[in-house]
């Protein structure tokens, strides 16, 4: 294993850190009003979430830097970064939550793309797949469910039905990221085609939802830890006898579980990625609140507990990033499958470590660090649903145990 930056990434790197300086942090208390205000227009109109000027200008002055797809492994659509390549830049721009959307590298999009790019058909990417590419429109994947355990995805009940040319489609789906944005146009849907199929893995299909079509009602925008996350929002979402063309489907019927499987495994380590730059920050953040504050006679530097913390917030970090970085070495080189274990490991680390360093960070802050002067409630927010979105913890804390367990079992048969 070879961690260190090739030549490439060290450019690429070096021009984002330069961009984030430059566009990114002085730009934090427009990018809060302009949220706001999209927010406040949505209430009083009952509309979606209107885009942010304040976005629009960073995507143009990212895209003209070269920072631009990053995620996308293909040379032809993106900048041809392996995973491993890419996990520095996409911590750089986990820093601030909302800043990944500027270089065209935020999610669901990033995992939407790739999976038109990889797995759709020759019409679904004239349609789709340049408009996501340029950054002019988003989408959202719609797989979980509110009257189902959606960590076990065979339990979905949206159903898929073929009706002579098209496909109908019946459902209720939430927190279903992007959909709330004026500019979401499509739905990536994961439900059931063949619910009687034996095989519960081959029940399930993906088709592509135009966010126009008829039967689609976004009922409300679900909060995240009381948070709405305008201008994006993860509405609960129905599907009422909704009719989209056969061509509209995925790779086939039955192929959803080998989608889901390919798309899962890169936006999870992206999440991961991210989340160390949050806490990164919110490290950063803590050693200056703790140089600065004096309590009891002494600034909080010099006392015991704060040193503790903030060792501990070190390790937990670089224990953090060598593992995503292994993660992202395996999956270059075995492939997402066989790095499921890796994968799976990473997403329980991850969240769980970064809560505790950005949750001493709030420590130190007191009550500022629960009010909205610092970013570090956004950061608490953006980790502790990482512990559910994408599967949660106890998922693959038992799929890891299951892997560990496998020779075992296999002695004893």
């Amino acid at each position: 294993m070879d961690f260190e930056h090739s030549p490439k990434v060290q450019d690429l790197r070096r021009r984002l850190l330069a961009f984030m300086d430059e566009h990114i942090y002085p730009n934090e208390k427009r990018h809060a009003q302009e949220a706001h205000a999209s927010f406040m227009n949505a209430e009083r109109t009952g509309g979606p979430y209107t885009g942010l000027p304040l976005m629009e200008e960073l995507k143009r002055k990212a895209r003209a830097a070269g920072l631009w797809n990053l995620f996308l492994p293909e040379d032809e659509h993106g900048a041809g970064l392996t995973n491993l390549e890419y996990a520095p830049l996409c911590e750089i721009m986990g820093r601030r939550y909302w800043s990944a959307e500027a270089f065209n590298c935020s999610a669901p999009d990033t995992g939407n793309t790739e999976v038109i790019a990889r797995y759709g058909n020759e019409a679904q990417k004239a349609r789709w797949l340049q408009p996501l590419l340029d950054g002019e429109i988003r989408s959202s994947f719609a797989m979980t469910e509110p009257a189902v355990a959606s960590s076990d995805a065979t339990n979905i009940e949206t159903r898929i039905r073929r009706d002579g040319d098209d496909y109908v489609i019946d459902g209720r789906k939430w927190y279903i990221t992007g959909a709330m944005n004026e500019r979401c146009k499509l739905f990536i849907l994961m439900g059931k085609t063949d619910p009687d199929n034996l095989d519960r893995h081959r029940q399930q299909s993906m088709i592509i939802v135009p966010r126009d079509t008829p039967g689609i009602t976004v009922v409300r925008d679900m909060a995240l830890v009381n948070h709405y996350d305008a201008p994006f929002g993860h509405p609960e979402v129905i599907f009422d006898n909704v009719r989209v063309p056969a061509s509209n489907l995925l790779l086939g019927e039955g192929r959803g579980f080998e989608i889901a499987q390919g798309r899962l495994g890169p936006g999870r380590i992206h999440h991961c990625m991210r989340m160390i730059g949050m806490a990164e920050s919110a490290l950063e953040m803590m050693c200056e609140r703790a140089v600065s504050r004096v309590a009891f006679g002494k600034p909080l530097s010099d006392q015991g507990v704060w040193r503790e913390r903030i060792a501990r917030g070190r390790m937990l970090i670089d224990q953090t990033r060598w593992m995503v970085l292994h993660a992202a070495w395996r999956m270059d080189t075995v492939g997402n499958k066989v790095a499921a274990k890796e994968i799976a490991m990473i997403k329980v680390i991850a969240p769980n470590n970064c809560i505790q360093v950005i949750d001493d960070a709030m420590q130190a802050f007191g009550a500022m660090g629960l009010s909205q002067d610092t970013l570090l409630v956004n950061f608490w927010a953006y980790a502790r649903h990482l512990r559910v979105a994408d599967g949660p913890d106890e998922v693959h804390t038992n799929a890891v145990a299951k892997q560990e367990l496998g020779p075992y079992r296999a002695k004893v048969a």
